[in-house]
């Protein structure tokens, strides 16, 4: 009898819920406002590391804001944003490590999350990050080390992931 080993298993290590917006002010605090009507969480600024005058950036200007949720709370936000993508994603979506990336060009989209005549139409980006049980050596303060090729999960563990947990269809490459 074959049993699968739990070390195996992948799991949802956090959701990043990113909106960029380019410059601080009235839209920034929409934005802010949004990201905690969804997740019901207090979003961070994202803030510029260059100076780019064309664009009119600075160093530590903030321009955008994003929250991050780990757990069961990742899990439960995940379903009701793959609704919002009528639960379809494409394989181009996938990195080589398993992690993938979505947008909502609409909140309204996203179920149990009303429109709001203040914050009108905001479009934001999901960010999914998944792991494995051992994953915490690359990330440890002491003695980090490296994950081994077979013990990284591949673009196909992943699918198969999102399929069966979220029952997701995946778009092929075109």
């Amino acid at each position: 009898m074959k049993t699968e080993n739990i070390q195996r298993a992948i799991k949802i290590e956090k959701i990043t819920l990113n909106i960029g917006v380019g410059q601080a002010g009235e839209k920034l605090e929409k934005a802010k406002r949004l990201l905690n009507k969804i997740t019901n969480k207090k979003p961070i600024l994202t803030k510029t590391q260059k100076r780019i005058p064309t664009w009119g950036l600075r160093p530590n200007l903030a321009i955008g804001t994003k929250v991050t949720l780990r757990d069961n709370e990742a899990t439960l936000l995940l379903q009701r944003l793959f609704t919002a993508i009528e639960d379809q994603i494409s394989e181009k979506k996938f990195d080589k490590f398993g992690n993938f990336a979505f947008g909502i060009p609409e909140y309204i989209d996203i179920p149990e999350v009303p429109y709001d005549v203040d914050i009108g139409i905001i479009g934001l980006e999901v960010a999914v990050t998944l792991k494995r049980a051992g994953f915490r050596i690359k990330k440890r303060r002491i003695k980090p080390s490296k994950i081994k090729q077979s013990h990284l999960i591949t673009k196909k563990e992943a699918i198969e992931f999102i399929k069966h947990n979220f029952k997701v269809k995946i778009a092929e490459e075109a």
